[in-house]
Parts: structure tokens; C-alpha cells; sequence
């Protein structure tokens, strides 16, 4: 079978990747040309554990394709992904002119049936936008092509991608019509030999089904992050709380851990979005509305306790930062609570030293040289009046805290994702503070 994705970011280079894994010819079409030649020379521009060697394996062996144009490769595909960006417009609705170009363009070249599938997160309703998009280009050439839309939303985690992407949960794939599902059926059968997961919809209930997941996901932390808060005032320890609640077979255990809040590509975006879909639609969204305020308070939690701690008394202070990416395993830094979190200490007079293992080049390119780089999580907090930990990469979870203890110049540490022993490090002589207890 052959395929093209259009779109190579996050999305779009898994999974035409993972595609081409499993044996499929895979053609990854981007208008970047400079993105598209990096690619072809094996310059991967994302980072994703072993997606490198994946991409450069499958594109010696033949199944991996870069192009910047679409018509290239149309006439051979039977499948085209979508994998486009839907950035929030400035009122929090995705902006969908990228989509919609796709569209055009497919409709403008199509000779045979072939299906448009849309990969990226879209609202409710985008498929019929498409679809009218594609009709009308079709009317404008005086042909009829036959083609079926779909909607196959991507449920990938960064740092996880490729295992979540050939070992799905489940496969959500929205159709109109039966050789559509037969030919998603196919293409997705070598993922699912043992375990057939793919679950058919129409095509309005599997756009909604990515929002309202990750909506749930993110509701799951900002309230277990409200819960956290009101621990620490009323004197109970939400680390006790999350695993009695979470024990509850209703309610589980996953997503169930309080921090600095969540930041990503994913869930700070389709939260707005939805939001927006709901006002369009006459309704309010008043949980998720409440999800987002939390949200955003919490990206404040660390600073607040920083200034508590000096009665705020910041200025001049050196602030030591372990963690710039959303989440470990990625360089990811969209939404990400360290950028609200350098922004506070600068404008109190801090002076911010940084370090995490990938992200210190996107950190650079987001910021410049507005902070300083440390050299390793070490030199980080030579000097530092205080050691904020903001993502828990693997790496920070046993520092050497004799070493740090000698070179900071106060023992304080604010533990964002609660990944310390508290005795130990007061053992030790820090003053430790963290979330919810």
C-alpha cells in the first residue's frame, strides 16, 4: 500500500515513519524546503527517542519519501494524512487554513478514488469543511473524482510516540462510507494482529473523541492540582490522598499527580479549542473553563513559594532551574511552565540559571540569551539561593545532594512534580518544599 502524509512535524514524521516500519510505502510531503532536504540528508528536526535511527533505516530501505509537493506522488497514493498544523487563532479556536489548503490541493489533482484523511486534532465539523473544499475544486476542474474524507485523530505522547504508535490502545478512525473502513482496515491490520482495536465512528464523533480525551487528561490534573492546594492548608498530604482515591477502580491512578501544572502542544490547545467549539455552538464549558484558570495558576505555584520563602525579597537572588521541556523526553517547550516561571523570576530582579538535558536549544531559540546556560545540572546551582525543579527527567531523580548541598549558597529546594523524599533532604539539611504537602 502505498501512502503520502503531509506535514512533518510531531504528528506527521511518526507516523509516516511507524507506517513505513510496518512495510508501507510512506511519501512525507512539507512545504518547508529546508525541512524537507534536512530529512532527506537524515537530519531529524524533531526530538523523539530512536526516531532517528528509524527514519534514516526505513529511507535506505526504500518505504521513506520527502517531497514539497503533494502532486508528485498523488497519483500513486491511495491514502493521504493530513498532518498539518491547527495553531490557536487569537480567539483560542484552531486555525484551520492549513487543513483546508490540503484539501484544495487535493481536490485540485486527484485523477482516482483516493481517501483524505485528516490526522491533525480539528473541531467538530472540520471533515464537512473539507469535503465541501474538495467538491468545489473538483467542480472547478468540470470532473467527478470519487473520494471519501476521514478523521483517524493521533493519541501519541512525546517521548512515547513510536511505542504508542505501534502498540495502540485503540485506533479511532471516523468513515462515511464501507470501502473507506475497508481500506483503513487494511492499512492498520499489521499494527493489530493481536488485537484488532480499531474502533469505527462517524466522522463527527471521532473529531470530538481527541478533544474530549485529552480535555478528560487535563481536567484529571488541574483538579488533582486544586485538591494539592487545599491539602496544603488544611495540613493533609495529597500524595496520601491521590493513592487512596486512586486505588478506587472508578477513578484509577494515572493522571493523578499534582505539579506545576501541564503545558505541551496538546492539552493547553484542544482545551481552548473545545472551549471555543462549545461557545460557537451555544454552550459553556464551565468545567473546562474552570481546568484552563487552574491551569494557568498553577504554572505561578513555584515563583509563589520562591517569594514566600524570601518574603519577596527576590531581587538579585540566583535561581537555579532543573527542567525547560513540558514533560522529560522531549525538547518540547510549548506551554511550558518554565517559560512562565523565567518570566516571573526576571521581572522580580532574579538572576536564572537553566539546564535540561535536550530543550537548552529551544530554550535559546524561545529566549535567546536572556538566562544563563549551565553546563550540567551541577553547575546549575553553583551559587544558587535556590534549586527549582521544573520537569523530572530521569536523570535529577538521584542527584548527588552532598555535592549540591556544598555549592548552592541556600539549601532550597522546590520540588514542581514531588519527585524527592521530604525527610531525607530536611535529613540532609535543605529546606525542601513541593506540591500539596
Amino acid at each position: 500500500m502505498k501512502i503520502a502524509i503531509v506535514g512533518t512535524g510531531y504528528v506527521g514524521l511518526v507516523s509516516g515513519t511507524c507506517f513505513a516500519e510496518m512495510g508501507v510505502d510512506v511519501t512525507c510531503v512539507d512545504v518547508d524546503k529546508k525541512k524537507i532536504e534536512g530529512l532527506k540528508q537524515g537530519v531529524v528536526p524533531i526530538y523523539e527517542p530512536g526516531l532517528d535511527e528509524m527514519v534514516l533505516r526505513n529511507q535506505r530501505e526504500g518505504r521513506l519519501h520527502f517531497t514539497t509537493d503533494l502532486t508528485e506522488c498523488l497519483d500513486d497514493v491511495e491514502i493521504v494524512f493530513s498532518a498539518v498544523g491547527t495553531p490557536p487563532d487569537e480567539d483560542g479556536s484552531a486555525d484551520l487554513q492549513y487543513v483546508l489548503a490540503v484539501a484544495r490541493t487535493f481536490g485540485q489533482h486527484i485523477k482516482k478514488y483516493t481517501i483524505l484523511v485528516t490526522k491533525s486534532t480539528v473541531p467538530v465539523g472540520t471533515a464537512k469543511k473539507v469535503k465541501v473544499t474538495i467538491e468545489e475544486e473538483l467542480a472547478r476542474r468540470g470532473v467527478q473524482v470519487p473520494f471519501d474524507v476521514a478523521s483517524n485523530p493521533e493519541f501519541l505522547k512525546e517521548g512515547a510516540a513510536i511505542k504508542d504508535f505501534m502498540s495502540p490502545d485503540r485506533v479511532v478512525v471516523g468513515v462515511e462510507s464501507e470501502q473507506a473502513r475497508e481500506m483503513m482496515s487494511r492499512l492498520y491490520r499489521p499494527f493489530l494482529l493481536n488485537n484488532f482495536r480499531v474502533i469505527f465512528t462517524d466522522i463527527p464523533s471521532a473529531e470530538m473523541i481527541k478533544y474530549a480525551a485529552n480535555s478528560m487528561l487535563a481536567t484529571r490534573i488541574s483538579f488533582m492540582n486544586d485538591i494539592a492546594n487545599l491539602c496544603e492548608l488544611v495540613g493533609a498530604d495529597v500524595n496520601m490522598v491521590r493513592k487512596g482515591i486512586g486505588s478506587d477502580s472508578r477513578i484509577g491512578s494515572k493522571f493523578l499527580y499534582p505539579g506545576c501544572g501541564y503545558g505541551g502542544s496538546c492539552f493547553p490547545k484542544d482545551v481552548k479549542a473545545l472551549i471555543k467549539t462549545a461557545e460557537k455552538a451555544g454552550y459553556s464549558m464551565r468545567v473546562l473553563q474552570a481546568v484552563e484558570e487552574v491551569n494557568e495558576a498553577q504554572k505561578a505555584i513555584l515563583y509563589k513559594k520562591l517569594s514566600a520563602y524570601y518574603d519577596g525579597a527576590l531581587q538579585g537572588k540566583k535561581i537555579a532551574l532543573w527542567g525547560l521541556s513540558f514533560k522529560p523526553e522531549t525538547d518540547d517547550m510549548r506551554e511550558a511552565t518554565s517559560l512562565v516561571t523565567i518570566k516571573l523570576l526576571q521581572a522580580a530582579g532574579c538572576k536564572v540559571k537553566v539546564y535540561d538535558p535536550v530543550a537548552m536549544d529551544e530554550c535559546r531559540r524561545r529566549i535567546g540569551e536572556s538566562v544563563e546556560y549551565a553546563s550540567d545540572m551541577y553547575d546549575a546551582v553553583l551559587e544558587a539561593d535556590a534549586l527549582l525543579l521544573l520537569t523530572e527527567w530521569k536523570q535529577f531523580r538521584l542527584p548527588s545532594w552532598g555535592v549540591i548541598k556544598k555549592t548552592m549558597r541556600t539549601p532550597l529546594i522546590i520540588d514542581g512534580r514531588n519527585i524527592y523524599d521530604a525527610e531525607e533532604l530536611k535529613r540532609l539539611g535543605f529546606t525542601y518544599l513541593c506540591i500539596g504537602r
